[in-house]
């Protein structure tokens, strides 16, 4: 296992080698190392696969003390890391094309929450920001949400901060490795958020963070939660990054509209202006389009559990079982999981909204009545 992860930590930092490639690779040759350890004539024939990415993963090959190192690092320091086929990786990543293919974590051990509505905004947040943000979070308390956002300044560490004072789970995405919070001063803020949440990075524990990484940070954001709240933001603001994102992963995004005269209400209000955004006007609106109930049990838990599937289809039991075990899924997830093609899994689904089994929901997403 650990041998593996030693593998994997060096296969992903081959230059030319993103997401995609890595996951591309991996199922290609089975493991790792077996894509390390292969010769070039071997990789020469793999789909995708020139002479620049081979260069790439011949480099690799010399990195492998430095990703030991990084792994006795990260188990020193308590972290976990956590990759694509592990199972307590995030479900809400399977099936977007660019998700990380490994996420450096410290606090809790399993990311696949309930849950999740990702709050996110302008660094120069004003008091009617803050207010609004800790409102928004005291709303979905009683339903459970675990409160994922960035932890820069403004907007962000008021939504972590308003879930810890509601005793809410929280997620806090870095841009740089777990060793460098940014900002700084937003350490003494880590300690409370990995007891009621985790800290989470895409790199590597040292790497310090750059502009580039702030936007891939966003998607994060964005991949982990149902929904995406922008509070405040310029007109060009992270915040839109991250809507941007939300859209593009089918999740729900809303934008609380704001004065006209305020700089930080142009993002939003421009979000809603071009349909990128539903318009914020209460909680009710989050939790009427996910179909939230206060019934906090997951939907994996309940009665569902006792149908019998002797009487479905292979594939018709893949499904339901995916969705006892997960609650909710998106239809992209669902044919990435099942193997099953979306035209075909999207016949299946009809089917068994039809027998009443299944509901679709917003979102092109589907769960177990």
């Amino acid at each position: 296992m650990q041998e593996d992860l030693i593998y994997k930590l060096a296969l992903k930092e081959a230059d030319g080698i993103g997401g995609v490639l890595f996951r591309h690779l991996i199922s290609y040759f089975g493991t790792a190392q077996n894509v390390l350890e292969s010769p070039e004539g071997k990789l020469l024939k793999t789909p995708g696969i020139g002479p620049a990415i081979i260069s790439g993963i011949k480099k690799a090959r010399k990195g492998l003390a430095e990703a030991e190192k990084l792994l006795k690092d990260t188990e020193k320091r308590g972290y976990q890391i956590i990759s694509f086929q592990d199972e307590n990786y995030p479900q809400r990543f399977k099936g977007l094309y660019d998700a990380p293919p490994i996420l450096f974590c410290s606090g809790v051990k399993d990311l696949n929450f309930t849950r999740t509505v990702g709050i996110v905004g302008t660094r120069k947040a004003t008091d009617y920001g803050k207010e609004v943000t800790d409102k928004i979070v005291a709303e979905l308390a009683e339903y459970g949400v675990t409160v994922i956002s960035g932890l820069a300044y403004g907007i962000d560490l008021a939504a972590h901060k308003a879930a810890l004072k509601h005793n809410l789970d929280t997620v806090a995405v870095l841009a740089g490795g777990l060793n460098h919070i940014y900002p700084a001063a937003h350490k003494k803020y880590v300690k409370d958020i990995v007891a009621n949440g985790a800290i989470v990075s895409e790199n590597k524990n040292d790497t310090v963070p750059v502009g580039p990484q702030f936007i891939a940070r966003n998607r994060i954001i964005a991949a982990l939660s149902d929904a995406v709240v922008i509070v405040e933001s310029a007109r060009r603001g992270g915040g839109l990054v991250t809507a941007e994102y939300g859209n593009n992963y089918h999740r729900e995004v809303y934008a609380v509209p704001g004065s006209l005269d305020m700089p930080f209400s142009e993002g939003p209000n421009t979000l809603i202006r071009l349909n990128k955004a539903k318009i914020f006007t209460s909680t009710k609106n989050i939790i009427g389009d996910l179909d939230w109930s206060l019934d906090v049990v997951p939907v994996a838990k309940v009665a569902a559990q006792e149908l019998d599937l002797s009487r479905f289809t292979d594939d018709e039991s893949r499904v339901i079982s995916l969705l006892r075990q997960r609650g909710e899924f998106q239809i992209d997830d669902l044919s990435f999981e099942t193997n099953i093609p979306l035209n075909k899994l999207a016949s299946l689904l009809l089917n068994l909204e039809f027998q009443d089994l299944i509901k679709a929901m917003p979102g092109k997403k589907f769960k177990l009545r």
